[in-house]
């Protein structure tokens, strides 16, 4: 049995710990949040026995072995950095962090507790997008020459947010950025972005950039093309292909039903599931069953710190190459 505790009871740290009610071996023991109280009956339902303020009750109780850190990205490091001391196990949502040199010392400090560090990057954990990363792996598209990424959300997220997400490069398409790199398996060595604003203008006068399309340069010499939407009216479009020198893989969007009717006036299908939580909610079970199983077993996560690094990276210079108008190198 491994013990958790969760801080951040907000929509993703909920749900988490909806889906380890049905993970083998896995006990929520905590959580906390600054405002836990509007909580306690919730986590009373899910027999959660400590029920806290302060993130800090958690670390150190002896029996938690992992933590789970759903706290907005402004808490993170500081989060990470005092779970290691205590040594917890640590499963972080991304980012890490809004600085590269600050995710730069978070490792280094987990690195020297010799703690497990996930970080969720879920769709790694999707089997379309892994069944992509397999048949690159197996060489069943040969040398992968151009990889396509669509991820174009229902609807905008709130102007409240927007002004916290650190900019849709670091919310939005640092999950393509991990993609990028999982699938085609080589690192991005230069990015050219543009973006702009064209659904809301409240998010412009936010400092945000609602539509991106950004290229990408591999290490490989592989290329790359991201699209970014913050509105796509038909639903949560979620489409990758990887192109090679002996053929393409492609993952559709995923429907509620496969069912496509032909008539003579039309041809219709379901539209795209809604909104990640429906898309990704086998990816979700699976990374946490992961990310279980390297801290019980003493195996490697599939998802490390260092990926998280990476990632973050790639959407610093996309954002430098937005504000500049020119390709920028990634640094490393």
């Amino acid at each position: 049995m491994i013990n958790i505790g969760i801080i951040g009871a907000g929509r993703i740290g909920r749900l988490h710990a909806e889906n380890m009610q049905h993970i083998p071996n896995v006990k929520i023991k905590g959580i906390s949040d600054v405002m836990i109280a509007q909580m306690e009956d919730w986590a009373k339902e899910k027999n959660i026995s400590i029920v806290t303020d302060n993130y800090e009750d958690l670390l150190r109780d002896p029996e938690i072995h992992a933590i789970f850190v759903c706290s907005p990205t402004t808490t993170h490091a500081e989060i990470i950095k005092k779970a290691a001391a205590a040594g917890k196990h640590i499963f972080c949502e991304k980012p890490v962090s809004f600085s590269v040199e600050e995710t730069v010392e978070v490792i280094n400090e987990v690195e020297k507790a010799g703690v497990k560090f996930q970080v969720g990057f879920n769709r790694r954990f999707d089997p379309n997008f892994k069944r992509l990363h397999d048949l690159v792996q197996q060489g069943q598209i040969g040398t992968p020459h151009i990889l396509k990424i669509t991820s174009r959300d229902p609807k905008p997220p709130t102007i409240d947010y927007v002004r916290t997400s650190g900019g849709l490069f670091m919310d939005m398409m640092i999950h393509d950025f991990d993609m990028a790199r999982y699938i085609v398996n080589s690192e991005v060595v230069e990015v050219f972005a543009q973006g702009a604003v064209l659904i809301d203008s409240e998010i412009g006068k936010a400092g945000d950039i609602d539509t991106a399309v950004v290229t990408l340069k591999f290490e490989n010499g592989a290329l790359g093309v991201i699209d970014n939407s913050r509105q796509a009216v038909y639903g949560y479009d979620q489409r990758v292909e990887i192109f090679g020198d002996k053929g393409a893989a492609t993952a559709d969007n995923c429907r509620p039903t496969t069912v496509e009717l032909s008539t003579s006036d039309h041809v219709v299908k379901d539209k795209p599931l809604y909104f990640f939580l429906e898309r990704y909610s086998e990816a979700y079970i699976e990374e946490v069953k992961q990310f279980v199983h390297a801290c019980m077993d003493n195996e490697s996560v599939l998802c490390s710190g260092f990926d998280g690094l990476q990632a973050q990276r790639i959407a610093k210079a996309a954002q430098e190459s937005f504000e500049k108008g020119v390709p920028v190198k990634v640094e490393f």
